[in-house]
């Protein structure tokens, strides 16, 4: 299998000046550094919202979220079926049980209606994962919320700089997380933030990441059990290079994708994700589709994902059901806490369509002019002629 990244991370000169005066200020951490702080407002002011905190990654970022809640051990955390683990084992580090629900068959986001069934008088949040940037329904879905008093954190792993209806990531939501993570659509390697508008929840937060410390403690006065999350300078100086670029990014991943459905519009057995007219930026992380074998003459997934590969044009398999992974299998701890027999396929239908069915193709493949995209579609044209 030919390996290819496409030039991504993508960084160019600005991003070597950035690192170039972190190394010569010798202050490389937040706690005397300036480029934290600073990312954090530049961040913070793009999603229209008062406060930001960078943190080591995503997944301590919704571990963060939750504990600030108050989610405790015992409560439930409705979380879709579909989604990258972190989502469901960032409940079971604050020893509460992740909640499955489906998710919309076209869209492949949580559905709201999936979401009111699952509700229990142990819910205490829900978390909506904004898959591939195209955000959730999150009018419905924090209506059902506010209706039974249940709080939001926003997975927007996928959607820096989403937007649901003109109003970006984190309107709806107590708390949305990101993560900076190495294939994000803006990247440090590795990294992560929350946003909100809560005060709060926001000083509470930054106890949390700093061991406790609250900002330009001197005499180290721990003020609450917390644990090291923090950003370094490093990785802040690089996203702040990464979110000058990440509009424009957007812009054109979006027109690509759109043109992208259209090349691939009069393939049978190839069907994209819809997009909701109400999804008023996707950001796009993945473009992803189902593909039906019997048009390929029968040739299984995994054998078109390599096909595609081998002709050049990177692809993947989708996430597994969360309960479907080796650990959810095994942990005895999850599997007494929650009745595992349940945890079934044709309970979460749509979910599993998706995962069975659903391959995927990274976002900087669609940072390219339309001969790629035109590549694309011939190669998937390519490799149904020569099956079917």
């Amino acid at each position: 299998m030919k390996k290819m990244n496409r030039g991504w991370p993508f960084s160019d000169e600005n991003e070597m000046q950035e690192i170039k005066a972190v190394l010569e200020s010798h202050t490389w951490w937040r706690g005397t550094g300036n480029k934290v702080k600073e990312f954090e407002r530049c961040f913070a002011n793009y999603h229209n919202v008062n406060y930001a905190l960078g943190v080591s990654n995503g997944t301590h970022a919704l571990e963060i979220a939750l504990e600030v809640l108050g989610v405790m051990p015992g409560d439930e955390v409705i979380v879709p079926a579909f989604t990258f683990v972190a989502t469901a084992t960032a409940v079971l580090r604050r020893g509460a049980i992740p909640v499955f629900c489906d998710v919309d068959a076209d869209t492949y986001c949580l559905m709201p209606e999936s979401f009111n069934e699952k509700i229990t008088n142990k819910t205490k949040a829900v978390i909506p994962v904004h898959m591939a940037g195209h955000l959730c329904d999150m009018e419905k879905i924090s209506k059902v919320a506010m209706e039974n008093n249940i709080r939001i954190i926003e997975d927007a792993a996928h959607a820096q700089g989403g937007e649901w209806n003109g109003k970006k990531v984190g309107f709806y939501s107590d708390i949305a997380t990101f993560s900076f993570q190495n294939r994000k659509v803006m990247t440090c390697g590795e990294g992560g933030a929350l946003i909100t508008n809560s005060k709060e929840l926001y000083d509470r937060a930054y106890l949390l990441h700093s061991v406790g410390r609250p900002p330009g403690d001197i005499i180290y006065e721990h003020l609450i059990l917390g644990s090291n999350y923090r950003m370094s300078e490093f990785h802040a100086a690089i996203l702040l290079c990464q979110l000058k670029r990440l509009a424009n990014f957007t812009n054109l991943r979006e027109k690509n994708a759109k043109k992208l459905n259209q090349y691939l519009e009069g393939i049978d057995g190839i069907v994209p994700q819809k997009f909701d007219e109400k999804c008023t930026r996707n950001t796009h992380y993945m473009y992803m589709f189902y593909y039906d074998k019997k048009y390929f003459g029968g040739m299984d997934k995994s054998e078109f994902i390599k096909e595609m590969n081998d002709l050049g044009i990177e692809c993947h398999v989708p996430y597994p059901l969360v309960f479907n992974t080796t650990f959810f299998k095994k942990d005895t701890i999850f599997q007494n806490i929650y009745e595992y027999n349940n945890l079934i396929d044709k309970n979460f239908p749509n979910a599993a369509k998706i995962s069975k069915e659903v391959v995927w193709i990274p976002h900087y493949e669609l940072l390219c002019d339309d001969s790629r995209l035109k590549e694309i579609t011939e190669t998937i044209l390519k490799i149904q002629s020569c099956n079917y």
